[in-house]
């Protein structure tokens, strides 16, 4: 009986054994799986890749800035101008003052004597009539002066509440402009550090080489840019464009030697007589809104959903345009970044 039950209980023991070890080796294999794909080393971002998006959004924060600085502008200039306004006005006050002054005076120095008295004294009552009419008549001017005195000062007190609202409105702007100079620098600054520790050949695919390469680039296409060109105008941009292919970018910058995106194509079509917006996203509604595939040179190209980078198009499927402090103005393909929309100006 012992032996029988110790046979019986044997093969029960081994296979109780085989089975546990082969799920000890299935969980462990299966915890080794999880393991290793919890703690599994992220895949790395491409080369640059947080470059170009710091400089994305130092060119966003540039274009506020530039929107800013044009709103600033125009506030200095709206105050300075009621500041000179103003001015004139206090001048023609103390002038009017000056004469009621001297009206009053001599009011007050012929005040004393009753005027019936002083026709009975006077040596020659017809000249004291001719005087008394006259007086009379500047009574009606001294009036006059008065109610035109009193409007001067309503119209100066007008003009310094206009040039209250301006120095608060001015003094917002400065302090948009600072908020947006810190993030531009923070960005730019951030941008930098990224690119000193790449490789040159990583560095290379983003800066895009040196200024006489891209004039080196620009120059083989600039005879059929013009020559497309649907005006003078236009191809007086595209020419001005080519001629600044090298020159630095620098954010805030509208010429003549360095530029950002919108400062270039300001620049391109001052040269041309025509007056652009500072911004891209006033720039976009600048002229009529033109497809794709009705490009022409001269027209302006835009980027990104939030209309922060622009160029300028030479045709064959190119634009130039100042790409960010690392690379240099130069053509490049409109397929570059997202497409958000193109105007042709004239």
């Amino acid at each position: 009986m012992a032996a029988h039950r110790r046979s019986r209980q044997r093969p029960v023991g081994g296979t109780t054994a085989r089975a546990a070890v082969t799920v000890v080796l299935a969980g462990t294999a299966t915890a080794a799986g999880f393991d290793g794909a919890a703690h599994a080393a992220p895949r790395p971002a491409p080369a640059g890749a947080d470059v170009n998006r710091l400089y994305r959004e130092a060119e966003v924060a540039t274009e506020k800035y530039n929107g800013a600085k044009e709103k600033a502008d125009s506030a200095r200039e709206r105050l300075r101008d009621l500041q000179d306004e103003t001015a004139r006005a206090q001048a023609r006050l103390n002038k009017a003052r000056e004469a009621l002054g001297t009206v009053a005076a001599a009011q007050y120095r012929a005040g004393g004597l009753d005027p019936a008295l002083r026709l009975m004294l006077s040596d020659d009552p017809d000249a004291y009539l001719d005087g008394a009419a006259l007086a009379e008549r500047a009574g009606s001017r001294h009036h006059a002066e008065l109610g035109r005195v009193r409007a001067q000062l309503r119209e100066i007190e007008k003009l310094r509440g206009a040039a209250r609202v301006e120095v608060k409105t001015l003094t917002t702007r400065r302090a948009e402009l600072g908020r947006h100079k810190r993030t531009i620098t923070e960005k730019l600054s951030a941008a930098r550090q990224a690119l000193s520790l790449m490789s040159p050949e990583e560095r290379a695919g983003i800066t895009g080489g040196t200024g006489r390469a891209a004039r080196s680039a620009g120059g083989t296409a600039r005879d059929t840019a013009l020559s497309q060109a649907p005006n003078a105008r236009a191809a007086q941009a595209v020419a001005y464009a080519h001629q600044k292919l090298g020159s630095p970018y620098v954010w805030g910058a509208t010429g003549p030697d360095a530029f950002d995106c919108s400062g270039l194509v300001l620049a391109a079509y001052r040269s041309a007589g025509v007056s652009l917006p500072r911004t891209t996203y006033a720039q976009i509604d600048a002229g009529r809104r033109v497809s794709r595939s009705e490009l022409l040179p001269g027209d302006l190209v835009f980027f990104y959903s939030g209309i922060s980078h622009v160029g300028l198009y030479i045709g064959n499927g190119q634009m130039i345009h100042a790409p960010n402090p690392s690379a240099p103005v130069r053509v490049a393909p409109v397929d570059q970044m997202p497409f958000a929309g193109a105007t042709r100006v004239v």
